[in-house]
């Protein structure tokens, strides 16, 4: 996790082979802090010894680099923990208020930002919803929102700021027809550089990445689901996903890697779907809609959910149908220890989800497959917000680089939810 390096702890080495070497000292010591506060992260509090047993650092480069975090304000002493023999052990912890980023989604039915803490918790949020993005609005709502959320911390945290981040589906204007979006209004987004666009209205460093992957991410990184090993489904108004393994998020060679939403289904009765088609809020909506509904309280909050009724149960069926069949598929690509379903769905549609899924999942043939539990994402709705929002801090302070963020590059073509 760390480097070995004899000119700064003193200590010679091999460093197992995970670890990155750096060119140059400067480049060791930025790594080793990194390396520090990623596994200060996974821990949340951990003694200074232990920091040095798990790194490989010496105790003395190890003490160096906690003084310099403190110096920086990263991380904080924590209540002296009293061994059986010599002095007690200071476990140090991360600074909520050391840094701080803002994160922005952009969904095709809403648009949020937030102001995250260096702990992944949110502070404050805006967020505003449409019947179809437009770039002019999300653009005049990040201009309008962002001096709000820096505005409620005080003016020595606003310059911890670190970043923007931005989540979204990267074709954006893709199925326009399946949300009721005018061509040409979601035509705009085809070509659009969105961090040029954004470098408009806001003055921090811009991260992209893709919505799903993010809130994969977030789950891997901020959540408490247990396995290292998991395929990742988030359902918004379209369903999309994410690939961890060992502990890490796989993005693939194109960047295309937990393109679930693309994944194909069999249709009962014969032919096949995507599975967009199945476990998509966008479903919901349409099958609202044809009872003469009005589908845009899905998107105003839990309580109005309760509305939805048969609807709604017919829809966690068709989603749940879905689901079961493309996590059979994924174990046979990779033996997965769980499925993880979380959602921009009340906490007690996604329980109702997951064991409709799981129901679903008993008559299918799996044999030759490893056993794979099917769980209720940790992080919930905010999932996207959240991994947007760490971006900056996967560029600037931890070791958890696996996130696909791009800065000012162009998005490659990947399908979210």
């Amino acid at each position: 996790m760390a480097i070995m390096d004899d000119d700064l702890d003193g200590a010679g080495g091999e460093a197992p082979e995970s670890r990155v070497r750096g060119s140059n000292q400067s480049g060791l010591r930025a790594h080793n802090k990194r390396a520090v506060l990623s596994l200060i992260r996974r821990h949340g509090r951990i003694a200074k010894a232990e920091i040095a047993r798990r790194t490989g650092l010496s105790p003395q480069t190890a003490s160096v680099i906690m003084r310099s975090l403190e110096a920086e304000q990263l991380v904080l002493r924590d209540k002296p923990q009293r061994g059986r023999v010599g002095q007690p052990s200071i476990p140090m912890r991360l600074n909520p208020d050391g840094a701080f980023s803002l994160g922005l989604k952009i969904g095709r039915r809403s648009v949020d930002l937030v102001l995250m803490d260096f702990i992944g918790r949110i502070r404050v949020r805006e967020g505003q919803n449409y019947p179809y993005p437009r770039l002019q609005t999300i653009l005049d709502f990040v201009a309008e929102a962002a001096p709000k959320l820096r505005s409620a911390i005080s003016s020595s945290q606003a310059k911890r700021i670190s970043g923007l981040g931005v989540a979204m589906p990267y074709e954006l204007w893709s199925w326009g027809d399946e949300i009721g979006a005018p061509a040409d209004s979601i035509a705009e987004w085809r070509d659009l550089d969105i961090v040029a666009a954004l470098q408009n209205v806001c003055d921090l460093p811009i991260y992209v990445a893709n919505d799903a992957t993010a809130a994969c991410a977030a789950e891997n990184v901020f959540g408490t689901t247990q396995s290292a090993d998991f395929v990742y489904f988030f359902v918004g108004a379209f369903v999309g996903g994410g690939i961890v393994m060992n502990g890490d998020l796989v993005s693939g060679r194109g960047g295309n890697a937990g393109a679930l939403g693309s994944m194909p289904i069999p249709r009962e009765g014969g032919g096949s779907d995507q599975l967009i088609n199945f476990a998509s809020l966008h479903v919901l909506e349409k099958m609202f809609e044809a009872e003469g509904g009005d589908a845009l309280p899905i998107w105003r909050g839990e309580e109005t959910w309760k509305q939805f009724g048969p609807s709604l149960e017919r829809w966690i069926d068709i989603a749940a149908y879905g689901l079961a069949h493309a996590i059979v598929a994924a174990s046979s690509v990779y033996d997965f220890e769980a499925a993880v379903i979380d959602g921009r769905i009340p906490e007690s549609v996604r329980a109702r989800l997951v064991a409709k899924t799981i129901a679903a999942m008993k008559p299918l043939n799996r044999q030759g497959l490893s056993p794979i539990a099917v769980e209720v994402g940790t992080i919930g709705a905010s999932a996207r917000e959240i991994g947007s929002a760490s971006l900056p801090f996967f560029a600037h302070y931890l070791l958890d680089h696996r996130v696909l963020f791009t800065e000012g590059d162009r998005l490659p073509s990947v399908i979210g939810g």
